[in-house]
């Protein structure tokens, strides 16, 4: 073993490699250009969902001139947030009684507060009187029926007497122009804000071109979904998977193009309120509801009542059951206005003559507000259309949800040339003010299939990957590890738990690891399975512990769960394991059991215990370029929030990092909480007066210690997941700062000054390939960097996996910053060649294994905080707990 090393000298806080940045940190990066295009690999011909875009030579001299816009009801009183629907009525009002006044010019609206033109407007201060024929005078969210100031009958009478004129004052206020000419000189290394302004405004006419067009219309960012019965699907819970299809702008080499696809989301199902709350097992029969959870799943969401055809928006549910609520209603007797308590049930028995018996035990829907409360029986609401879920989708529905919405490439290449879509855009009077016209033809591109890296296994035997796949029957794994001292652990899930172990052991053997006979089986008490699950780990671990003394507990415990995903019970029970005891555990939930089964569980086992399945052929000797030359440190960083709903959960940064040089096929991870819904990595480095206590600084230690000669890395190559291009300078000029900084604080050694490299993967896109004539994926390895990527920053699509379901998605490479000098092509094989040294399987995956390793320790220590009562009670502050220093350096999360 190395000797550990020295505790860095201590040094004044504010001397250089002290929490100070160097002249090198300092700098404001940018993006780096690309240097050439990739030469190797076998030419392929493709087509992708982009549409080329013209736009003729006259209008690009012309410019999109930009607007603030405020509006002002009669009174005076401000309109609070002009965006949504209010707004945009009133834009398009003020167009058609002024579209003399505006010049005829065509106005476009981001539906908030902003307004672009075609032209100029005639001034640049603009005031104009808006008057709106079809408005009540009260708000969605307080009109005065149910409510305890009023009689509900009296205010729909008057509401319906009041649907009259309201007259707004609104200004137009001149802010800047910006030149269309920029869009079409995409090549233009100058001026990339106003490019990008600009194609911000032709994605604006986009969303718009959908609210005009669809009605009603669900926008989400650049998606549209549009209500029609053979755009959902159940999920089940109530809630439906909705297709629509995203449509936006890109400037790319061959010029300007539309992306246009596919897209799905999450909505509520358009049914009665009641019948939603027994879907999603809210409501299991009227005496025993969770009241106060399906106040918190239906708060906002927006209904229709049935007694007046009105839309409201949910703001709570009424404390008393339906036929218990009252209300002061106000009744004339002669000259005199009277007032007496009624229920909500007796009065829509009496005054509309319906029985609400259904509701009656029920609490009433509250369409008010809190002080002044507006109440409906349940019975008579009914969800509308088109309302995004956005809680978490249990396990159950995220895969029916897949299921029910994965399109093979062929079907969704014949929905994507359907010619209605682009002939729709080609129609739009906006689009065609700024000249555009859209090709109806999907792109043609050229991309390259490189050719799959050579693996190594045991024995030396060397293969081949076909189709992205590789298999080891008849094969032993690369570098097997014995399991001496192991048990089973059952939690009344798995009832041949014996006849499995021994299948195991078997298939352990043929596969090259020695595996000792199991010691023994702990099974869980039959009276426990009502237990919270906590309860049930402790009871379990007691037995554990009663049994072995401290010195002779199990290396290795196989845990069998009742549940194959998202069970109650493997979080506790990987805390109790990875963090108290500090043995190495393998949960499992078995369905059909066969030799591929038991191959993929000693895949994971073996990696997790140090050992490697398969290791590249580039990897033994010096192979890799740029890489074997020098020790070079490989990263791999992401960031999991949790569920869109949970704004109290803390995010956790996770980075995975490459150990024992030259290999690239063994990483180890470390693991921080930071505040939720943040993205920015913000514990790379936390300078100490004694240190630095961030992450980087022990995956520093760590390549040191496992690196040949103990030496430090003179590269570092940074795989950086889930960010968007807007914040690709932050990851340049903050993340990688922390990360210097960290190098700098490892022992003061102002000579070793490491080269970066740093790159984004980006799957959240929309841009997919299709290979003509055949209806089946691209080919893995499948790399494309020309005619439709960036027009000058360096980035490529590549497809490393062999798509089985669905249409492949290409992974997005952006390469932001590269001191280390690789060529187009040695980059590009280096990304791919990461894509096979994931050991958890023996296929190659979407992302490079680093991104995909962050992903798995994220997600597990997710799952322990969780389970952890403190978890839930101190919110977005709450730490990751210490891994036992046993098991800490392992690979613990494959």
């Amino acid at each position: 073993m190395l000797p550990p090393l020295p505790s860095p000298p201590q040094r004044p806080m504010g001397t250089p490699g002290h929490g100070v940045l160097t002249t090198r940190q300092k700098q404001n990066r940018t993006l780096m250009q690309r240097k050439g295009l990739g030469t190797r690999g076998l030419l392929v011909n493709l087509i992708t969902n982009h549409f080329r875009v013209n736009i003729p030579a006259y209008k690009l001299d012309d410019y999109f001139y930009q607007y603030s816009v405020t509006a002002a009801r009669e009174d005076g009183s401000t309109v609070e947030g002009i965006g949504g629907g209010l707004g945009r009525k009133i834009i398009k009002k003020l167009v058609q009684t002024y579209g003399a006044e505006l010049n005829g010019r065509k106005v476009i609206f981001d539906g908030e507060h902003t307004l672009f033109t075609v032209g100029s407007l005639p001034n640049n201060n603009n005031s104009f009187t808006v008057v709106l024929e079809d408005l009540l005078p009260f708000s969605s969210s307080s009109r005065r029926y149910g409510d305890n100031d009023h009689d509900p009958q009296q205010d729909l009478k008057r509401a319906k007497r009041s649907a009259k004129s309201q007259m707004f004052n609104v200004e137009i206020t001149f802010s800047t122009k910006i030149p269309m000419g920029l869009i079409a000189n995409a090549t233009n290394t100058h001026s990339h804000h106003q490019q990008d302004d600009a194609l911000r405004v032709l994605n604006i006419i986009l969303r718009q071109h959908a609210d005009m067009y669809y009605d009603p219309c669900l926008l989400v960012r650049q998606s549209f979904f549009v209500n029609t019965n053979q755009n959902f699907n159940d999920v089940g819970g109530g809630v439906q998977a909705c297709r629509g299809f995203s449509s936006s702008f890109h400037t790319t080499q061959s010029g300007l193009s539309l992306n246009y696809d596919v897209s799905t989301t999450v909505v509520i199902k358009a049914q009665s309120v009641l019948k939603f709350l027994e879907e999603s097992d809210i409501v299991k029969s009227h005496d025993r509801i969770d009241w106060a959870k399906a106040e918190r799943v239906l708060r906002h969401l927006r209904i229709k009542v049935a007694t007046s055809q009105l839309e409201f928006k949910i703001c709570g549910l009424s404390e008393k059951p339906c036929k218990e609520q009252l209300f002061a209603m106000k009744f004339k007797r002669g000259d005199e206005v009277q007032t007496r308590a009624v229920t909500v049930y007796d009065y829509f028995k009496k005054q509309h003559h319906i029985a609400t018996d259904k509701s009656a035990s029920l609490p009433c829907i509250n369409v008010g507000k809190s002080n002044r409360p507006i109440y409906y029986p349940v019975q008579l609401c009914e969800l509308l259309p088109l309302q995004r879920y956005k809680k978490a989708l249990s396990s159950n529905q995220r895969s029916v949800l897949v299921d029910k919405t994965r399109q093979k490439p062929q079907d969704r290449k014949d929905v994507l040339e359907r010619p209605s879509t682009i002939e729709g855009y080609n129609m739009d009077p906006v689009l065609n003010a700024c000249g555009v016209s859209i090709d109806p033809h999907l792109t043609q591109v050229q991309g390259r299939l490189l050719s799959a890296p050579k693996l190594i296994v045991g024995c030396e035997q060397r293969l081949i990957p076909r189709d992205g796949r590789w298999n080891f029957m008849h094969k032993k794994l690369r570098r097997p590890v014995d399991m001496q001292r192991w048990a089973v652990v059952n939690f009344n899930a798995y009832h041949n738990s014996r006849w499995f172990c021994e299948g195991l052991i078997r298939s352990g053997r043929d596969k090259g690891l020695n595996i000792a006979p199991i010691y023994r089986i702990f099974e869980e008490d039959a009276c426990m399975r009502n237990e919270p699950p906590g309860v049930r780990v402790e009871k379990i671990c007691k037995k554990i512990e009663g049994t072995y003394s401290f010195d002779e507990r199990p290396r290795f415990l196989l845990c069998f769960l009742p549940e194959k995903k998202n069970c109650n019970l493997y979080g506790p029970w990987k805390r109790k394991c990875l963090m108290d005891w500090g043995i190495i555990t393998q949960c499992l939930a078995p369905g059909r059991v066969n030799d591929q089964y038991f191959t993929n569980l000693l895949l994971k086992i073996n990696a997790k215990f140090g050992g490697i399945n398969s290791e590249l052929d580039l990897e033994d000797g010096i192979k890799i370029p740029l890489i074997s030359r020098c020790p070079t440190m490989i990263l791999g960083m992401d960031v999991s929030h949790g569920s869109p709903g949970q704004v109290d959960v803390p995010s956790i940064a996770a980075v995975a990092s490459s150990r024992e040089w030259p290999l690239m096929s063994r990483y180890r991870a470390s693991v921080k909480t930071q505040p939720s819904k943040v993205e920015m990595i913000d514990s790379l480095c936390k300078p100490t007066e004694t240190g630095d206590d961030g992450i980087i600084r022990k995956l520093l230690i760590d390549f040191r210690r496992t690196c040949e000669n103990n030496r430090r890395p003179e590269n570092i190559i940074i795989f950086r997941d889930g960010v968007s291009e807007s914040q690709f300078n932050q990851v340049l000029n903050i993340e990688l700062d922390q990360i210097i900084k960290a190098c700098k604080l490892l022992d003061n050694d102002e000579a070793w000054n490491p080269k970066f490299m740093v790159i984004v993967a980006q799957k959240n896109h929309h841009t997919r390939f299709f290979v003509p004539n055949s209806p089946e994926n691209v080919s893995p390895g499948t790399i494309i960097d020309k005619n439709i990527c960036h027009p000058q920053n360096n980035d490529f699509y590549l497809c490393a996996h062999k798509g089985i379901l669905g249409t492949s998605r290409p992974v997005h490479y952006h390469v932001l910053l590269d001191e280390i000098g690789f060529s187009p092509d040695e980059l590009q094989e280096l990304v791919h060649s990461l894509s096979y040294v994931y050991q958890r399987s023996s296929t190659a995956v979407s992302l490079v294994a680093p991104i995909c390793y962050a992903h798995l320790a994220a997600a597990q220590v997710a799952q322990i905080l969780k389970s952890d009562h403190s978890a839930e009670s101190s919110s977005s502050n709450v730490e990751v707990p210490s891994f036992n220093g046993e098991v800490s350096a392992s690979m613990f999360f494959c």
